[in-house]
Formats: structure tokens, sequence, C-alpha cells
């Protein structure tokens, strides 16, 4: 029985070897991509479409704009980083709360284990080993408990500092596409043309590839995504010429 027991794990184990899982696991720095890039694109963008409408000079816009450019990346990394941090304290806190009650109330935590089991479709009499063999080994109940009941996963602790330098880089890097165009354009009116064409090829390609990994139709996710930043600069440009003096 023990040989034949060993066999089976060894059949695992090759199994697991040569099955290779293509499996997504960045989605934290995609999403953080994400919200810097897209912010970055249209911010900026309406800034200077607005900036446009009231007839100033490229210089002024582009002043403005990168201006705005490093206000909003140290903006948005701040909260990002802030974001994450909040998680972290989050995390700790339910796990401290947890481990005192695996030592205080162990058989209440091993009802829930079981409870958590049998949403699987998991069998009393097949669950029962299992949580017991958890019992013996409370890290790993804490972690099985963390996980399941509550939905939490124990962040990198470089998480927040990573979050913040992302979406900043993401926004710089967004937010000077729509500005390119006031560098070599003196003339704001010949300047604000090539920004809204490069500008919305930006948003499509980028909403396009935002679309792949995220699960979107890419095509869709893109027209969308050109779709916003078009409405935010057309409401920034009409603005500044309604109320331009």
């Amino acid at each position: 029985m023990a040989e034949n027991g060993y066999d089976d794990l060894e059949k695992q184990k090759l199994l697991l070897q040569q099955h290779e899982e293509k499996h997504f696991t960045s989605s934290e720095i995609i999403r953080d991509i994400i919200i810097g890039v897209s912010d970055g694109l249209t911010v900026p963008f309406a800034l200077a479409a607005g900036l446009s409408g009231a007839n100033v000079t490229s210089s002024i816009i582009l002043i403005a704009g990168i201006a705005e450019v490093a206000a909003g990346a140290i903006s948005m990394g701040l909260g990002g980083y802030l974001a994450a941090k909040s998680e972290a304290d989050h995390y700790m806190r339910e796990l401290k709360r947890e481990q005192e009650e695996i030592i205080s109330v162990p058989d209440i935590e091993a009802a829930e284990c079981g409870e958590i089991l049998a949403e699987y479709g998991v069998e009393p009499h097949e669950y029962e080993p299992v949580v017991n063999a958890l019992r013996r080994n409370p890290q790993h109940w804490l972690k099985f408990m963390m996980k399941f009941e509550l939905g939490l996963e124990k962040l990198d602790p470089m998480r927040a500092l990573q979050s913040a330098l992302t979406i900043a880089i993401s926004y710089i890097i967004g937010g000077l596409i729509p500005l390119s165009p006031y560098m070599i354009f003196p003339v704001a009116k010949d300047a604000v043309i090539a920004s809204i064409l490069i500008t919305i090829l930006a948003l499509l390609i980028f909403g396009f590839v935002k679309g792949h990994f995220t699960g979107e139709q890419p095509f869709k996710s893109a027209i969308q995504t050109a779709f916003i930043g078009a409405i935010a600069s057309a409401a920034a440009y009409s603005i500044a010429k309604v109320f331009r003096v």
C-alpha cells in the first residue's frame, strides 16, 4: 500500500512537471500601469486642449502641461502607495485576529474550515481528515483561513513602493504624449491638431493592449478608451472657448 502511494505521488509530480501553466500573474502591475497611463494620457490632453481653446502660446501650454504631469505623477503615485499600504495594514490586522482565534477558539475555527470545504462539495467524512491535518500545522491552518475564509493574500513588502513608482512613471509617460507636439509646433492651433491625432492613436493602442490583458474585447476596449479621451478634451476645449476673455 505504501509503495502504491509513493508511485501515485511520483506520477503526480511527473504530471505537474510535464504540464506548464500559462496564467498571467502580474495583474497588480498591469493595473497600476493602466491607472497611470490612462490618466496620464487623458488629463494633460484635456488640459492642453483647453488652453489651446483659450488661444495661448504653445510655450505656456507646455509649461502648464509639464507642471500638471509632475503634480499628477506625485499625486497618483502617493495615492497608489497609500492604497497598497492600507491593504498591507489590513492584512496584518486580520492575520493577528485570525491567529488569536485559532489559539483561543480552535473548535470554532475548525468548524469554519469544514464549512469552507463543504462549499466546494466536500463531504464531512472527506474533509475531517483535512481539517485535522491543518490543526496539526497551525501556520498552514492560518494561511488557509486567511485565503479561503477572508480572501486575503499576503502582499509583497515592496508592493506599496512598487505601486507608487509604477503609477507615477506610467503617468509621466502617458502625459508626455499629448504634450510632445507643443515641443515642436510654436503655434498652438497647429500643435493641438497634432496632439489630438497622436493622443487618439495612443489611446486606441493603449485601449487595445489593456483589453488584451484584462480579458475585454481589445477592439471594444480601444474604442471606449479613445472615446473617453476625446470627450474629455472636447469638453475642456469647449469650456475654454466659452469662458475665454
